[in-house]
C-alpha cells in the first residue's frame, strides 16, 4: 500500500511525473501491466488539475510578487519551448513535447504551454494523454532493459 502512495505522489509531482513514478513502481516489483496504465492515467490527470489551478487558484497567488515573478518566468520558458512545435504540428506538437521523458517536458509544462498559447482544452487533454502514454512506453523500455541488464550482471558476477 505504501508503494502505491509513493507512486501516486511521484507521478503527480511536477518534477518527477511519470519519469519518477513508473520506474519506482517497476523497481519495487509491481507488474508493468498494473504500473503502466496506473501511472499513465494518473499523469494524464495533471492536465485537468493544472487547468483547475490556472483558472482558480492562480489568480489568487498572482497577487504575490514572488509568485508572479516566478510564474512569469515559467510561462516564458513554456512558451519558448512549445511555440515552434505547436505552430508547426498543432495537437501533435503538444503530444510530442509531453512524450519526451526529460526534465521540464511533461504533462505540467505541456498543459501550461497549451494554456498560454490558447489551445482548446479538449485537444490539450487528449494530446497530454497521448504524450504521457508514449513517454510511459519509453520510460518502461529504459527501466525494464536496465533491470534486465542488472540482473544479467549480478547473475554473471555470482558465478
Amino acid at each position: 500500500m505504501v508503494h502505491w502512495i509513493w507512486i501516486t505522489v511521484l507521478t503527480l509531482l511536477p518534477i518527477a511525473e511519470l519519469r519518477g513514478g513508473l520506474p519506482y513502481a517497476l523497481v519495487k516489483g509491481i507488474p508493468w501491466i498494473l504500473a503502466y496504465p496506473y501511472c499513465v492515467l494518473l499523469n494524464a490527470l495533471v492536465a485537468p488539475i493544472a487547468y483547475f489551478f490556472l483558472d482558480n487558484i492562480h489568480k489568487l497567488f498572482y497577487r504575490w510578487r514572488f509568485y508572479s515573478t516566478n510564474f512569469d518566468k515559467l510561462v516564458e520558458r513554456a512558451r519558448t519551448k512549445l511555440t515552434k512545435k505547436v505552430e508547426r504540428l498543432g495537437f501533435w506538437g503538444v503530444a510530442v513535447f509531453v512524450s519526451i521523458p526529460l526534465p521540464i517536458t511533461g504533462a505540467w509544462t505541456g498543459t501550461l504551454g497549451a494554456w498560454v498559447l490558447g489551445l482548446s482544452r479538449r485537444k490539450t487533454l487528449l494530446a497530454v494523454l497521448v504524450g504521457v502514454a508514449i513517454s510511459g512506453l519509453i520510460v518502461s523500455a529504459v527501466v525494464l532493459l536496465g533491470i534486465e541488464a542488472l540482473d544479467f550482471l549480478i547473475k554473471d558476477f555470482q558465478k
